[in-house]
């Protein structure tokens, strides 16, 4: 086996032997990652390995064909990124413990330095979808990367709204990477491949699996500058992956919601307890020190979709109530609701005598 990927395959698929000791391991034996996975037992104890762990190790050079693991990697069209190659994510390796091999389809770029997620619920409203969509369209329209994790609901508009904005965005499976979950995601991840990358630090084979899905949230923050939350329950894995960030000194960043949903009570708890309440784009690259382009001309084309600029020239001609806006526009009251709220928290509209809508 002369290609060394192989013995990091070996290491990553024996069961304890996790990045800390894979560091002890490879200190110990220069850096030599194929005399690591050969070295005698009387080497792999002397450099801190435990019994237990020699004779799993011993066992599956003996028992895996690692050879023909990679195939199957490269099959799946992915392959290996470890420690050592040039175009491991810098972002990812500088947290604790970052995972040694990550399986990938599509390309790491040094453009994914910039790179902010977005989470959130499974199942969210309309107010929720159009404001994941509006910070992933925007934050790819600025040159950043949307990371996500391809889950159902605000990962899954998050991803296809930043391709939409030609921009890039990477996908992260709490599976092996020769499948997609959910299997409907799957041109959605193809285009992903496209477009950035979709990686996993599971191997192929490896089902989704609720246990599989903390780590893969880790993965989300470490790869991120800060962590966006556009709906979330209080107990949600998308509030997992805001621990992490906290845990990396990666920014947290919440959107506020109607305090009667659901929802809405994972981002305005996180407020509470001193996440930064951001209500458009600008926010984020201010807290995150980017430049922000503050020339009043540009804020349309910054700020607005089709849909708000119908909203908006509507309301140009003076105040409507509700009922007559969505009349006129032809919008169901619950979407005429999403695209005012979006619009009030963007100090584009305002609610008066709680009544009617005036433009600003």
């Amino acid at each position: 086996m002369s290609d060394p990927k192989v013995y990091w395959l070996g290491f990553h698929l024996v069961t304890g032997i996790g990045p800390t000791r894979l560091r002890r391991l490879l200190a110990y034996f220069g850096g030599d990652v194929e005399r690591a996975w050969r070295a005698p037992t009387a080497g792999l104890a002397a450099a801190g390995l435990e019994p237990r762990l020699i004779d799993r190790l011993v066992a599956a050079r003996t028992e895996l064909d690692l050879s023909a693991v990679l195939r199957q990697v490269a099959d799946c069209g992915a392959r290996l990124v470890t420690w050592d190659d040039p175009d491991y994510p810098p972002a990812l390796l500088k947290i604790d413990w970052p995972p040694p091999v990550l399986f990938v389809r599509g390309d790491l770029s040094a453009d994914d330095e910039r790179a902010v997620a977005i989470v959130g619920t499974r199942r969210p409203s309309l107010y929720g979808r159009d404001v994941a969509a509006r910070f992933a369209r925007e934050l790819a329209g600025r040159g950043l990367t949307v990371v996500s994790g391809l889950a159902r609901g605000i990962d899954a508009v998050a991803h296809r709204a930043a391709l939409e904005a030609g921009g890039r965005t990477l996908a992260v499976l709490g599976c092996g990477i020769d499948s997609i979950y959910p299997a409907e995601h799957r041109d959605l991840a193809g285009a992903i491949t496209a477009s950035g990358a979709v990686l996993s630090d599971y191997a192929p084979t490896v089902p989704p699996d609720a246990a599989n899905f903390p780590p893969r949230n880790r993965i989300i923050s470490g790869l991120s500058l800060g962590v966006i939350v556009v709906e979330a329950a209080e107990e949600s894995g998308a509030l997992i992956t805001t621990r992490f960030a906290n845990d990396q000194g990666r920014e947290v960043f919440a959107v506020p919601g109607q305090i009667f949903t659901k929802g809405s009570r994972g981002p305005h708890r996180l407020i509470q307890q001193g996440a930064k309440l951001v209500v458009d784009v600008d926010d984020v690259l201010t807290e995150l020190r980017f430049e922000v382009d503050t020339n009043p001309a540009l804020q349309p084309t910054l700020l607005l979709d089709p849909h708000e600029s119908r909203v908006l020239e509507a309301l140009s001609d003076g105040p409507l109530l509700p009922d007559g806006l969505a009349h006129q526009l032809d919008l169901a009251p619950g979407q005429l609701s999403a695209q005012l709220t979006l619009l009030e928290l963007r100090g584009l509209v305002r609610l008066e005598g709680g009544r009617v809508y005036r433009a600003r």
